[in-house]
């Protein structure tokens, strides 16, 4: 099991820029792969983008593609969300999520989870 810690949240007006960070507790995170979630209150947890374990290969939802960017940087065992452009829509709390062995979109596939941040975009 591998603990994470999201940071990075706040509020931004619509079209600024924020970036999250997501720290994982162990130096063997390069052996999982690694994303984003976000979630608002009464829905299901949503994909934002993800990665693999060597950072080589990104997907995102169709929602985000072209305004924000996943990374990470295993030598320091830390993902980013760089978040450009951002739209009220966007507001939701988001999560950092790994597993070793899945790497899709699906949320309830990810066996470790942060304790999210709030982002607020507002009008």
């Amino acid at each position: 099991q591998i603990q994470l810690v999201e940071s990075g949240g706040g509020l931004v007006q619509t079209g600024g820029s924020l970036r999250l960070s997501c720290a994982a507790s162990r130096r063997t995170f390069s052996l999982y792969a690694a994303g984003w979630f976000r979630q608002t209150p009464g829905k299901e947890r949503e994909f934002v983008a993800n990665i693999d374990r060597s950072g080589a290969r990104t997907d995102y939802a169709d929602s985000v593609k072209g305004r924000f960017t996943i990374s990470r940087d295993n030598t320091k065992s830390m993902m980013y969300l760089q978040m450009n452009a951002l739209k009220p829509e966007d507001t939701a709390v988001y999560y950092c999520a790994a597993d070793e062995y899945y790497s899709g979109r699906y949320h309830r596939s990810y066996d470790d989870w942060g304790q999210g941040t709030q982002v607020t975009v507002s009008s």
